[in-house]
């Protein structure tokens, strides 16, 4: 194995009193691995990286260039979510989770962070379980929720290693159900409730596993976010549930059915953007859910989206990636759009959700778009508002997924 292994420069003149260099160079050199011969390369800043999904693998891309890193088979239908430290990314095909390793990370050093890369791999590390849907990452600690069963497996995201298999918890919801779990630094967590027919609430369960708080008024559960102060909320096909760390709050939309499935926060904002689907009608409205306030508004963009279409910007402004082709912009507490760039030529939604549809992932300014009508990725500078690079692809882009190459603690 060869490891690129840069320490700090640093002058003993230079060296607070009582400073221990040894201890430092035991912290910086901490992110030697067994990278099966792999080679690391550090660079000067947090190098993104995305993960792109198609009939037949998943292929990883260099966030900067587009240019693809390298490319895996796979079979069965793939999902790809991010495992929530900032390098590596769970692949699903129904028989478990997968761990993929981008390839980029960050190590603290001190007062700042040193970065890496290396090439992608595909790792053998399988969590195994029926019907795997759900990756929550929250205070450290990954929750892989399985709706075939019901099972919830936590973990520390700290243990995620390429070459080493990482040691689960295991729990059991009340009843199998498609839910999610959010595991919390002191081994308590938050569920959701249901069954194979029907979802219909959460609750919150202490460090031994007793119920302490439930709220079963949320039907069609789905779709969690973290918020500001640990608040987590869930959508509901009548509002969004809401827990605080003490009480459960039901938020109603006013319809009677008006179902917000996926909620996105903001780093400070109080506002999480989510659908808004009104049955038997395209969505054209988001859903702007106020969790301080305790308020849901709306705020239509003239175009349908769906549910691959929402994200949000480096400012907390509200992003919709819209069925006319343009990335909409639209303030989070006015619902005003505030701007718009056309980024590909019209498109409709298939009837299938799980066939290919036009996806958005953003990282720090700059918001990734899949095309593939086209087979194509383009980078939009959210500043900007420009499209900065495009790349085509060899296949047709499905699910998109993205890490920062950051120090997650940090």
């Amino acid at each position: 194995m060869l490891l690129t292994v840069t320490a700090c420069g640093q002058s003993s003149a230079g060296q607070d009193e009582g400073h221990d260099e040894h201890a430092d160079d035991e912290a910086h050199t901490d992110h030697s691995e067994d990278t099966g011969g792999r080679v690391s390369v550090e660079v000067s800043s947090p190098q993104p990286r995305l993960g792109i999904t198609y009939d037949g693998g998943v292929a990883v891309l260099n966030g900067e260039t587009l240019e693809v890193e390298d490319d895996f088979e796979a079979e069965g239908f793939l999902r790809l979510n991010p495992a929530g430290d900032g390098r590596y990314m769970f692949l699903t095909d129904g028989n478990g989770f997968r761990l993929l390793d981008t390839g980029t990370w960050a190590m603290a050093h001190g007062d700042h962070s040193h970065y890496y890369t290396m090439d992608p791999l595909l790792t053998d590390i399988t969590v195994e379980g029926p019907e795997p849907g759900h990756v929550v990452a929250h205070e450290g600690k990954g929750a892989l929720f399985f709706d075939g069963n019901g099972e919830v497996h936590t973990f520390d995201l700290a243990d995620l290693d390429p070459q080493v298999e990482f040691e689960t918890e295991v729990a059991e919801t009340q009843e199998a159900h498609h839910g999610v779990a959010v595991a919390f630094e002191d081994d308590s967590r938050f569920e959701t409730l249901g069954n194979a027919d029907d979802r219909f609430g959460a609750r919150v369960l202490d460090s031994e596993g007793e119920e302490i708080a439930r709220d079963e008024n949320c039907p069609g559960v789905h779709g969690e976010a973290t918020g500001p102060d640990g608040v987590i909320a869930v959508g509901c096909e009548d509002g969004a549930l809401v827990w605080d760390g003490d009480d459960f709050t039901k938020i109603d939309a006013g319809p009677e059915y008006a179902r917000t499935g996926n909620l996105f926060p903001a780093e400070d904002s109080n506002v999480m953007l989510g659908d808004y689907n009104e049955e038997g009608e395209p969505m054209t409205q988001v859903a702007l859910v106020d969790v301080e306030a305790g308020e849901i508004t709306t705020a239509d963009v003239g175009s349908a989206y769906n549910f691959r279409s929402l994200a949000r910007g480096p400012e907390g402004e509200a992003l919709v990636l819209a069925e006319d082709g343009h990335l909409h912009v639209l303030d989070p507490d006015t619902g005003e759009e505030t701007d718009a760039v056309q980024v590909m030529d019209e498109w409709t939604e298939p009837e299938e959700w799980q066939e290919p549809r036009p996806a958005i992932q953003v990282v720090d300014e700059i918001a990734y778009i899949t095309d593939p009508a086209e087979q194509a990725i383009h980078a939009v500078d959210l500043g900007e508002m420009e499209i900065i690079e495009s790349a085509d692809l060899d296949f047709v882009p499905n699910e998109l997924s993205a890490v920062d190459g950051k120090d997650a603690a940090g």
